[in-house]
């Protein structure tokens, strides 16, 4: 893993950053990405106080499909190798019912989730079929299995991801590349408070009565993956908190 590069999508908080922290530890050489620059200067600043390895800092909106292309094209050439794909960027906004929904949530989860994700996957994508190796890890949710009141349209998207995910390893397979979709189920971070538009009093009752995921549990499953030897490969993951059935069941001790 010392001698990979991995490009880490929505690095600023929560998965994204655990993952970035987690892969450095492995000795992976880290590409970070985000909308906040300075936040991922702090993430930066972190992970070269925790780890001995090199951290390149890339603000881009993964919605800009002109920002994407021109953030990755610019890299310095000793960054252009990307061996690692770990496309977590990704929001959910709003629950009212679909005749009730703001249209501006719907696409801005449409061009984060689905749109955001296939702009970055396009733009590293052709440097591993070149190579003929390397690996796509795409960030699902409990969310692309089942779907339930008033998330229809994230849920939609998170059944693309798995779509999407299904397909580019059919894509990629000619040419040694793997690709994984790890699917969490409630995991604390600021999710909520995004999806609630800032209500935390809202956002802390999705995690009252039991011990949700961390996003440093996501992060573990994404070195799980991505450390098996290259014959491996761990296609699609669900990590759920064990007090967690499915979407909507979750035992809460209140």
């Amino acid at each position: 893993m010392k001698t990979k590069t991995a490009l880490v999508t929505g690095a600023t908080s929560g998965i994204g950053r655990a993952v970035a922290l987690r892969l450095a530890r492995e000795g992976v050489r880290l590409i970070v990405n985000g909308r906040r620059a300075a936040r991922l200067e702090e993430v930066k600043r972190e992970i070269e106080a925790a780890c001995a390895t090199a951290v390149c800092t890339l603000p881009f909106d993964v919605r800009n499909r002109g920002a994407v292309e021109r953030s990755l094209a610019g890299l310095p050439d000793e960054w252009q190798r990307i061996d690692i794909l770990v496309n977590n960027a990704g929001l959910a906004a709003g629950m009212a019912p679909v005749h009730e929904g703001a249209v501006d949530d719907w696409e801005r989860m449409i061009d984060t989730n689905i749109k955001g994700l296939l702009y970055v996957t396009r733009a590293v994508a052709p440097g591993m079929v070149a190579r003929g190796a390397g690996h796509v890890i795409n960030i699902g949710s409990i969310a692309g299995r089942s779907v339930y009141p008033g998330g229809s349209v994230y849920c939609a998207t998170k059944h693309a991801v798995a779509a999407l995910s299904e397909g580019m390893r059919m894509d990629l397979l000619p040419f040694g590349i793997r690709v994984t979709q790890i699917c969490p189920g409630a995991v604390e971070t600021e999710f909520s408070l995004v999806r609630f538009d800032g209500d935390a009093s809202r956002a802390a009752r999705v995690y009252a009565g039991f011990t949700p995921l961390t996003g440093a549990d996501i992060a573990e499953a994404v070195c799980f993956a991505a450390t098996q030897p290259a014959h491996v490969n761990i296609q699609d993951l669900l990590v759920m908190p064990a007090a967690q059935a499915g979407a909507t069941m979750i035992h809460r001790e209140i």
